[in-house]
């Protein structure tokens, strides 16, 4: 039994049990009080939020409103400047009377390709002058073919660049079988063979006659150019030619992509910036068991992205909100409203028997996806001829055997009748090495495919004992046979960004920095000129510093092997943040409007704020130095609010809260103004259009906010 307490102690536990109970008493007082604050604190933010929102509300046509004439304006002044610039490129070719064809009429092009073809001359000089001009012919039929509308009309460009890039492939054989002709009274003294080396801004041409037939011959790197070749001595030993030609241009890729080439339709075009969203018919080639390819013709309407500094564009930031905005005026209103009707939906429509086409014809015959690799640096013919009949020298005359067979192809690996009894009947592989060209760069070691002709499209099989050096930028490996070649790098490979920047330099002047997953750069922006610049040299020295049209520049990196640029197949191939593209579109054309006056960043809360909102840094910054430390401020842009945010990109979570103190509008740029100077706002509305068009092309070409 428990002990009895006495006196003292009863009294004791009761005075605890008091104490205790008068403390959870203050406790629950306490806690209702918290309860309470807590809840009217509640009921105050929503009374605010519903304040705010009323406000936001009772302005929001008006800011609509002033958003769709700011975004109209320099809609219709871009159009006119580009129509105008048209019209002027097409006088300065008239009046130029220099005998050049038109590419855009049929009939001028194609009397330049028949009189081109009917041409008897063969002299080497002679022949890559006009290859040259045939060259800038194609260059203006793919910028044709690009903006062409009519399908009819695009089937006559595509034929018109099929004809001439087999004309010039003719051409260039031609002066090889002369050059070959004549090899014997051009014998190299040291070894008893000719070679020779033939260049200019868009070729290099070696060709190597075997007149000795050296069995200890291995091979022969030609001095200067960077290109070489190893034989086996079944080879070595025949009556061959050897021709190394590197074109600076890449036509096999144009013919492996011919059959995908977008005709467009009538398009819709958004407020600013002349962005367009395209449905078309692609057409697709599906191979048979055979390798025989046929084609499948499947009408498609693909989703409308941005493709590029002239690619398809978004709905405006105007049309999202156009449910609760006041009607548009008559005439050019009812125009652009139409085109906001005509933007609706917005996804990957694709259909699924194109992405089964696509993905069963790599598998199948092991071919490259040119959307994941894209081929840099031209082509490299690797190449063995019979070599033709040399002349013979008697009392005073040449005699030469005529052929009218014209330059043969040696058939390489060799049939067995052709080999010695003796011979092992089996052919090793030949060798090639080349340099790496001085007008690109290669993030990664590069690779290598092989053109495979009967498919018409770049195979990464059959080549074997890769060596890449890096410090000489050489790569040296051996193939069965001789076939033309390409060196490669993944499209994407710099995708991701890290994260990326856009600061003002001055009145419609602007720096937009990218830091990619392997390499970083910057873009300057002034008017409607672009210029590239990179602590990297290798490889760009032919780019950096100089400036450009935005399109010219797009082109010209992706040349050079810097892409930072995304498409509609982007997504397949690398991780992005997964943004409505309408509210996306919208940030890009508010930005450009601002870009004269704020700063705009990458923010960590983007990827962790969800795919209706998206979340930047932003900053006046009125002079040409970069954005002082502390002074950014988070925003919220969603369809139809924007808000500044409480949080920091120190916050340890993500929230939602807007900043004590701001309010809410239906418009980033009215969101922006809040915290700006007179000065500031006064820069903006003064933006020339020209300038404003040219960063939202460089928005809408990169997507930031998407992939970073």
């Amino acid at each position: 039994m428990g002990r009895k307490l006495n006196k003292a102690q009863k009294a004791k536990q009761l005075q605890e049990d008091e104490e205790r109970r008068l403390q959870e008493e203050e406790e629950a007082r306490l806690q209702a009080a918290r309860e309470e604050q807590e809840r009217l604190e509640r009921e105050r933010k929503e009374q605010e939020l519903q304040r705010l929102e009323l406000k936001d509300r009772e302005r929001r046509a008006d800011e609509l409103d002033e958003l769709r004439y700011l975004l109209e304006e320099n809609y219709t002044a871009v159009t006119k400047w580009k129509a105008d610039a048209v019209e002027k490129a097409k006088w300065e070719r008239y009046m130029r009377c220099d005998g050049t064809p038109d590419p855009a009429v049929e009939q001028d092009i194609n009397t330049y390709i028949s009189l081109w073809r009917d041409d008897p001359d063969v002299n080497i000089t002679v022949v890559l002058k006009q290859c040259n001009l045939a060259l800038q012919l194609m260059e203006e039929l793919e910028g044709l073919l690009r903006d062409v509308t009519d399908h009819q009309e695009g089937q006559k460009y595509q034929e018109a660049l099929i004809n001439l890039q087999e004309l010039i492939h003719t051409k260039h054989l031609l002066t090889t079988e002369e050059i070959l002709k004549r090899a014997s009274a051009n014998i190299d003294t040291e070894t008893g063979n000719m070679q020779t080396v033939v260049r200019d801004d868009n070729v290099t041409l070696c060709i190597w006659a075997n007149l000795k037939k050296n069995p200890r011959f291995k091979g022969l790197t030609f001095e200067g150019v960077g290109m070489g070749f190893e034989l086996p001595k079944q080879l070595a030993v025949s009556s061959i030619a050897v021709r190394n030609f590197h074109t600076h241009y890449d036509h096999l890729s144009l013919l492996a992509r011919m059959a995908h080439l977008r005709i467009n339709t009538p398009s819709y075009r958004s407020l600013a910036g002349g962005e367009e969203a395209d449905i078309v018919a692609p057409e697709l080639e599906e191979t048979n068991e055979e390798g025989e390819v046929k084609d499948d013709n499947i009408t498609q309407q693909q989703k409308a992205e941005e493709e590029g500094f002239d690619g398809t564009g978004r709905k405006s930031a105007a049309s999202l909100h156009s449910g609760n905005s006041a009607p548009p005026a008559e005439g050019r209103g009812s125009q652009i409203q139409t085109h906001i009707e005509a933007l609706g939906a917005e996804g990957d429509l694709t259909s699924l028997s194109e992405q089964l086409s696509l993905t069963d014809r790599s598998e199948r015959f092991k071919v490259v996806d040119l959307m994941q690799y894209t081929p840099l640096g031209g082509v490299f013919y690797y190449e063995v001829f019979h070599l033709p009949p040399q002349a013979h020298h008697i009392n005073g005359w040449e005699v030469r055997q005529l052929l009218d067979t014209g330059l043969q192809f040696f058939h390489y690996p060799m049939e067995k009748s052709n080999l010695d009894d003796n011979e092992v009947l089996t052919c090793p592989p030949v060798g090639v090495s080349v340099t790496l060209p001085e007008s690109v760069v290669f993030l990664e070691a590069p690779q290598v495919a092989r053109w495979d002709a009967a498919v018409k499209q770049w195979r990464m099989d059959g080549i074997t004992d890769i060596s890449y050096e890096e410090v000489e930028a050489k790569i040296s490996f051996r193939m069965d046979s001789f076939q033309a070649f390409v060196l490669m790098q993944e499209t994407y490979a710099n995708l991701p960004f890290q994260s990326w920047e856009l600061r003002p330099l001055g009145r419609d002047s602007a720096l937009f920095t990218v830091n990619g997953a392997l390499i970083d750069l910057s873009i300057t922006i002034q008017g409607n000129q672009c210029m590239l610049r990179s602590e990297r040299e290798v490889g760009l020295t032919h780019l950096l510093g100089k400036w450009m049209s935005g399109p010219t520049l797009q082109r010209a990196m992706l040349n050079a092997g810097i892409n930072i640029f995304v498409n509609e197949h982007t997504d397949k191939y690398v991780s992005s943040c997964g943004k409505d593209p309408l509210t996306e579109h919208a940030a890009y054309e508010q930005m450009a409007l601002f870009a004269s006056a704020c700063a705009f960043s990458w923010s960590k809360w983007n990827s962790k704020c969800g795919a209706e909102h998206l979340v930047m840094q932003v900053c006046e910054n009125l002079g040409p130095i970069p954005v002082p430390k502390g002074s950014w401020s988070l925003y919220l842009l969603g369809a139809q609010r924007s808000q500044m945010l409480e949080i920091t990109e120190k916050s340890e979570a993500f929230s939602p809260d807007h900043y004590p103190g701001s309010e809410f509008h239906s418009t980033f740029i009215h969101m922006l103004q809040d915290n700006m100077s007179t000065d500031g706002i006064a820069r903006t509305r003064e933006s020339n259009y020209l300038f404003v068009d040219t960063v939202q092309s460089l928005l809408c070409a990169t997507r930031p906010l998407m992939y970073s």
